[in-house]
């Protein structure tokens, strides 16, 4: 049983297992069982060349990201558990949470994340009732997001990245994620406001 569980190892995806992952020194996350299925073939990543955004070296590839996000989780936060090479097929609700089925494996978990891409040729079921033509996407591109109210789409399922409705641009989406991972923070913390930053000591 996992606490939460993310689908989807794209920028939305990762930065969402970052800062989750970051929190396991705080009391109401050291016991709190995270992973990631990090299916990535369908990234926008995976063909995208930077040059304006903040942070990152003019010329960096998204496919390079896509593997070093990989890493640095593992590097840094390795009680994050990282599914590889899995791909989901289904997610429905149930009395603890809900119940994720991919090509290989079944797992439960009590929050889902949904982070994948915003193609119309999204396959996971118990998805279709959320699903409606994107608010920020050129109707040409036939792009989707599931309807979500800041990120929420019911209790304890959330999207992440462009398919909450987001437009296609790295900061957007990795934000996205961050957004996501200090709601959840938030939710195990009570209700308190929680957002997690590492600082120089001075």
């Amino acid at each position: 049983m996992f606490d939460a569980l993310i689908i989807g190892g794209g920028a939305a995806g990762m930065s969402c297992a970052l800062v989750l992952g970051s929190a396991k020194p705080k009391a109401f996350a050291s016991e709190k069982t995270i992973g990631i299925i990090t299916h990535q073939k369908t990234s926008h990543l995976q063909n995208a060349l930077f040059n304006n955004v903040l942070g990152l070296e003019p010329g960096t590839l998204g496919e390079d990201i896509l593997e070093s996000g990989k890493q640095q989780l593992k590097d840094l936060y390795p009680h994050v558990i990282q599914i590889e090479k899995e791909k989901v097929k289904s997610i429905n609700k149930n009395s603890e949470g809900f119940t994720i089925e991919t090509n290989k494996n079944t797992y439960q978990t009590k929050i889902a994340v949904i982070a994948v891409g915003y193609t119309n040729l999204l396959t996971i079921k118990g998805l279709e009732s959320y699903v409606e033509p994107h608010p920020q996407a050129a109707i040409e591109k036939d792009r989707i997001w599931l309807r979500n109210h800041n990120y929420l789409i019911e209790k304890g399922l959330y999207v992440a990245g462009t398919l909450a409705g987001g437009r296609s641009q790295f900061a957007i989406a990795s934000g996205s994620g961050a957004q996501v991972a200090t709601d959840i923070l938030t939710l195990w913390n009570n209700g308190k406001h929680t957002k997690m930053h590492d600082k120089i000591s001075s």
